[in-house]
């Protein structure tokens, strides 16, 4: 599983416009939703703030990755054509298990990250209830990335989405199978 095939330049944004964090999750639901990602827009974004008040995914180091995964609460497996009994043959080589989007906020936005800075890169990670696996390896995969400054500083400068999905996937071929 690699960042960089899940990734597109319509599910990227470059220039972030939202002053918070509720708003810049909204912003990044939406562009899942414009780019046909997702279809159940209001169960997604419920299900991400849900999450987010539970504890911040405010990782550290101006990075964010709030995340969603279908629950009793909010069964978003629905935005993956599944229905609670299951998925069906058809379906499951078809529909994604996960979606991502990525933001950057240049003037960075207060996620009540652990070290208390604020937040100019922010991953959002939706995934099936059926996906716990994937949905753990992802925001491992983030993490990893991320960790390293000169990649979140590569990210902090792009000039543009396909510059930011680049990135990733040069990154991504140096240091991840």
């Amino acid at each position: 599983m690699k960042l960089s095939n899940m990734l597109s330049i319509d599910v990227v944004d470059a220039d972030l416009k939202a002053k918070d964090k509720n708003g810049v999750i909204e912003e990044l639901v939406d562009l899942l939703v414009k780019a046909g990602k997702i279809t159940q827009r209001k169960k997604v974004l419920d299900a991400v703030l849900a999450r987010e008040a539970l504890l911040t995914t405010g990782i550290g180091y101006g990075v964010a990755i709030p995340h969603a995964r279908s629950d009793d609460a909010h069964n978003i497996d629905e935005v993956f054509n599944r229905s609670e009994q299951g998925v069906g043959v058809e379906n499951l080589m078809e529909k994604a298990d996960i979606v991502v989007a990525f933001g950057r906020s240049s003037q960075g936005i207060d996620f009540s990250a652990v070290d208390n800075m604020p937040v100019h890169l922010i991953f959002l990670l939706v995934a099936s209830g059926e996906s716990t696996s994937l949905h753990i390896k992802a925001l491992a995969r983030i993490s990893r990335l991320l960790k390293h400054y000169y990649i979140r500083e590569l990210l902090k400068k792009a000039k543009d989405a396909q510059s930011i999905i680049d990135i990733i996937e040069t990154e991504e071929a140096k240091r991840m199978e």
